[in-house]
């Protein structure tokens, strides 16, 4: 458990020596040379790191093949079927509805993917890599929604050459399209508006308690009386918070269209006396105060850095003196540590449109700008799923006690 100054952490981008650079260019050109892969296939001593290294490379190449693969199994709902008893070919043909020559070379490849495993008499039943997806819809909702990815990802050098017309990706989140765009989408059916706004809320309530998990598990609340959650979808977040610490009184504050959703769901809860959902856009409209902690939740790698540094002010402007911001979201590693989560997260919201993956030091040095101080990064048990941040609003007061659970 520790407060953190931004100087105390790693730079991000670091810088090679001379001497570095030119032993690096060697290595390469040793790494690429035929003799050296001759030698080390031949040598008993470097050919398991040689085929270790082909099977990695091989793993980069098909790694399409295989998320179709598991999108397959999850459109299917094999996982599903298999998860309530081992199934033979036959019971999975009649499930699925498909020819069993054709099903056979899905299940053989979910076989080698670790996503299924046999079982007596030929059945197939849960691999370890399997059961997790069928236990989770909300990982189920995330591979079926890759499947708009995928689609603006068949040209990923188009990609990179920088904003056109928007993708499937762009178009799927509201909020990340223009203004313009906006407006064109304003005139179309009311019904159609609405449905995107369900459809996308829906899937960021089926991923959220990864997210909730994370923060329940990391961060006390006991010294909270009110929170406001920023962009807070359909309010599986305030929902889940409201339950876990019955003192609250929670706020969320949201695109009126979904706004809406968080209300009737707030009051299928039972929550209606404990809870609030204000409509408005976090660009454009003031926050309501109140709140003594702001949540931002998966908020901040959506949007470009000049939406992110309004935000972050208008958080700091409708806070109190002593108030908390916690930010969690998936961030970049430092230039220091292993990657984790980047290579996917850095083209997924590239496809988005609108956000970039940021490191903790890039989101503090934001959240410093903005006025908060005394900034923290909370340990949580899946930082492959989001990290956690927190800054106070102090104004020259004593900084609070420590809130949150050090985790080893």
């Amino acid at each position: 458990m520790k407060t953190l100054d931004l100087a105390s952490l790693p730079q991000s981008h670091g810088r090679m020596s001379p001497w570095a650079d030119r032993l690096g260019a060697l290595m390469d050109r040793w790494l690429t040379s035929d003799a050296l892969y001759r030698w080390s296939v031949s040598n008993p001593l470097t050919r398991w790191i040689t085929r270790r290294r082909a099977r990695q490379v091989f793993d980069l190449m098909a790694g399409f093949v295989y998320s179709q693969v598991l999108l397959a199994c999850v459109r299917l709902r094999i996982l599903e079927a298999v998860a309530a008893q081992p199934r033979s070919l036959d019971e999975l043909a009649q499930w699925t509805q498909l020819p069993p020559a054709g099903l056979q070379r899905l299940l053989q490849s979910a076989l080698a993917l670790g996503l299924l495993n046999l079982r007596s008499q030929g059945r197939y039943g849960l691999g370890p890599l399997g059961a997790p997806v069928a236990g989770h819809a909300g990982i189920r909702a995330m591979i079926e929604h890759h499947a708009v990815l995928y689609q603006d990802m068949q040209d990923p050098v188009a990609m990179l050459q920088g904003p056109g017309q928007p993708g499937a990706m762009a178009q799927y989140w509201p909020y990340t399209l223009d203004d313009e765009a906006q407006a064109a989408q304003a005139a179309q059916a009311a019904l159609a508006q609405a449905d995107k706004y369900a459809r996308y809320s829906n899937l960021m309530s089926a991923s959220q308690p990864f997210v909730v998990d994370e923060i329940l598990a990391s961060y006390r609340f006991d010294d909270h009386l009110c929170v406001l959650d920023v962009g807070g979808g359909q309010g599986t977040f305030m929902s889940r918070l409201a339950m876990h610490a019955k003192h609250l009184h929670v706020k969320l504050f949201d695109l009126p269209e979904v706004a809406a959703l968080a209300r009737a769901n707030f009051a299928r809860q039972g929550l209606q006396d404990r809870s609030e959902a204000h409509p408005g856009s976090f660009l454009k409209d003031p926050l309501p105060q109140g709140a003594d902690l702001v949540t931002l939740i998966r908020v901040a790698h959506d949007h470009p850095d000049a939406d992110v540094r309004t935000l972050l002010a208008s958080i700091y402007q409708a806070l109190p003196a002593g108030g908390t911001l916690l930010l969690s979201e998936p961030m970049a590693q430092e230039a220091d540590e292993t990657p984790q989560g980047d290579a996917y997260f850095h083209f997924y919201l590239l496809a988005m449109g609108a956000g970039r993956l940021r490191t903790p030091r890039e989101l503090m040095a934001m959240m410093a700008e903005a006025g908060f101080s005394h900034l923290e990064i909370v340990p949580n048990p899946m930082p492959l799923q989001t990290q956690i941040l927190i800054g106070r609003k102090c104004q020259g007061l004593p900084s609070k006690s420590e809130t949150f659970v050090n985790i080893n």
